[in-house]
């Protein structure tokens, strides 16, 4: 992953952590992401319902947007925020539907 515009894993680690940012820039980013054996829509919509289930709030956010950018509406999200409730937990799912109303009241 080359840009004049350092990555987020580069800014977070640097030369710190070089090899994380290569796993995360090239092999995440780089390999996973864009294999279109699944659509970016759906590679978002299971990011989503892994982040919610398994109560990872900090990349939460990012990926909430992330799945807006990739296709999936506010009400999509919403469902499937609400479905998650019954599979990874009420806390789980209050916690990331109070992510994505953050969201979604900031780009109105």
């Amino acid at each position: 992953m080359s840009s004049d515009k350092p990555s987020g894993a580069q800014a977070m680690f640097g030369d710190f952590a070089p090899q994380l940012v290569h796993l995360t820039d090239d092999v995440l980013f780089g390999e996973v992401w864009p294999d279109q054996a699944l659509s970016r829509r759906d590679r978002s919509l299971v990011t989503v319902a892994a982040l919610v289930a398994l109560y990872r709030g900090n990349e939460l956010p990012f990926h909430l947007k992330t799945a807006m950018d990739n296709g999936l509406s506010a009400e999509e999200l919403k469902q499937a925020i609400t479905h998650l409730a019954f599979y990874a937990g009420w806390p789980n799912a209050m916690t990331a539907m109070t992510e994505l109303k953050k969201i979604v009241e900031a780009g109105s």
